[in-house]
């Protein structure tokens, strides 16, 4: 009985090191500020990671706008809670389509990515 028949078998590939990393990568580009990381590092010239910064930069925008309209009394108090959790849903989603490799828009603000020219 051999027990190393999983290593063998050439029905089942194992992907290699460089696809988990930036896989890694493209999962950081959802994290608020850690988005510059992949931006700043060489993962920056793999198109799948690059396609993940730019939909992580415009989510990343959408935080600084939910930061600033908290300070508007009121109005701000009330909507900016409304606007954290469609980024939090919209934070999984890229999570997700990041984690399964995955190049698939953010809803109703992924389509903004493409004015990012880099």
């Amino acid at each position: 009985m051999d027990t190393n028949n999983s290593n063998t078998n050439p029905s089942s590939p194992t992907p290699p090191s460089g696809q988990q990393k930036n896989t890694g990568m493209a999962i950081l580009c959802y994290l608020s500020i850690l988005v510059f990381v992949p931006f700043l590092s060489d993962a920056k010239n793999d198109p799948f990671v690059k396609f993940h910064i730019k939909q992580g930069l415009v989510l990343f925008i959408g935080e600084v706008i939910g930061w600033v309209i908290i300070a508007i009394p009121f109005f701000g108090w009330v909507l900016s809670p409304l606007i954290e959790i469609v980024l939090l849903i919209f934070l999984i989603i890229g999570i997700m389509n990041a984690a399964n490799g995955q190049t698939k828009e953010l809803p109703l603000i992924g389509h903004l990515a493409s004015n990012f020219n880099f």
